[in-house]
């Protein structure tokens, strides 16, 4: 009798182990496309959620192109995060083919058009160089994480005050900043026309040699253009950036040597894509003070950022 009592303990304490506890949950199976996004989905979710990352750094949105893999994870996941606004421009078809029957959300619907850049029918996707810009979309994240985990609804509150806050602060910082350089040194130049919303938020003339998409090309006279500004108000440097080539910069550069002016590379930016993983470019805030820190001491001192 003993004997069956001590063997109806162990099998209790054996279905007690196995059997799942109502507080416990898998994590939510999240992707996002570039890094900004995922961070900002890491950021609220933590161990939550299952992030998968599709863009790593160096990598550009504009010409990406969903591999195996990547088609794989997006339909294993239970939301997808994208940007929006053409910016993963070889992607949209398959996103909008995918919300048929998945949560696909871009991260950029809850900004009013009236807060975008248009130039013409075409508007600007890189939302995230503008940081109180940026807060709104993580709000969007933050309602959808909820829709679909919403056992979690206070964790997630509680990470997106936190992160706002956060974001709150570096708006301000980046503001500080840039308020440190003399009106006529804030020029920024880069290789493509990704700091609109930087240059609009933060008050800086903002000149790319390409357009808003590194798909979209650029001639002569557009260079000759660039060369001639440059010249006429002795702008000190211009700036790579980690997703596009350097090439096309360099020749700039070398044609305004040419000339007798003396531009430098004023050092890399980050901008369709953030650093490498556990670096402090590897995160949103880290990437944005890294830009912020670059340009000012390039352009404040006519010197090449290390």
């Amino acid at each position: 009798m003993k004997r069956l009592s001590i063997t109806a303990w162990f099998l209790s304490f054996v279905l007690v182990l196995f059997v799942p506890s109502s507080s416990w949950s898998a994590p939510l199976k999240v992707v996002a496309t570039t890094g900004m996004i995922g961070d900002v989905v890491q950021q609220l979710g933590q161990d939550k959620i299952a992030l998968s990352t599709l863009m790593g750094t160096g990598v550009d949105p504009h010409l990406y192109k969903a591999t195996h893999g990547d088609m794989r994870r997006l339909q294993q996941a239970e939301v997808i995060f994208y940007n929006g606004l053409h910016l993963e421009g070889k992607m949209q078809s398959i996103f909008h083919k995918m919300a048929r029957s998945k949560a696909v959300y871009a991260v950029s619907e809850g900004i009013p058009k009236s807060d975008l850049i248009h130039y013409g029918s075409v508007v600007d996707p890189h939302i995230w160089f503008d940081v109180s810009l940026w807060q709104q979309a993580v709000e969007t994240v933050l309602e959808k994480l909820i829709r679909h985990d919403p056992k979690h609804q206070a964790f997630y509150n509680a990470n997106a005050k936190r992160y706002l806050q956060t974001l709150t602060a570096l708006h301000q910082w980046v503001l500080d900043q840039i308020n440190t350089l003399a009106p006529a040194q804030r020029v920024l130049i880069t290789a493509h026309d990704a700091f609109g919303y930087f240059g609009r938020a933060y008050g800086m003339e903002v000149r790319g040699l390409q357009g808003i998409s590194t798909v979209a090309e650029f001639g002569l006279h557009d260079l000759k253009q660039l060369k001639d500004l440059i010249v006429a108000r002795q702008i000190p440097a211009v700036f790579v950036e980690s997703s596009v080539p350097k090439k096309f910069l360099q020749a700039l550069v070398a044609g305004v040597s040419e000339s007798g002016h003396d531009l430098k590379i004023g050092g890399e930016l980050y901008s369709d894509a953030m650093g490498l993983a556990n670096t402090a470019e590897g995160t949103y805030v880290g990437m944005v003070q890294h830009n912020v820190l670059t340009i000012v001491k390039a352009l404040k001192q006519g010197e090449p950022s290390q």
